[in-house]
């Protein structure tokens, strides 16, 4: 066997335990799909899928204007810092 070789295979087994320490904080193991409550213009609404929730205010923002719009990129920008609750209104 070559040095080259032992190397790779040592980088191979590092990186595969550095990926699992990493996924193991939560932050970076978020799942892609989980539970989150979403309050937007005084409807609450629970969501059993992160990422459609993130889609759908998504577009909400993209297609409209205005006071609307301000509200939904309020609550999209929650969900993209994986808020568990969002909201458009001041606390």
């Amino acid at each position: 066997m070559l040095d080259s070789e032992i190397i790779v295979g040592y980088n191979k087994v590092t990186m595969k335990l550095e990926v699992q320490d990493m996924l193991a904080m939560p932050e970076l193991a978020m799942p892609r799909s989980r539970k989150v409550t979403t309050v937007c213009n005084g409807k609450r609404e629970v969501w059993t899928d992160y990422e459609q929730a993130k889609a759908y205010f998504l577009e909400m923002m993209m297609s409209t204007d205005g006071e609307e719009r301000d509200r939904a990129e309020c609550v999209y920008v929650q969900l993209l810092h994986g808020l568990d609750e969002c909201s458009d209104e001041d606390e």
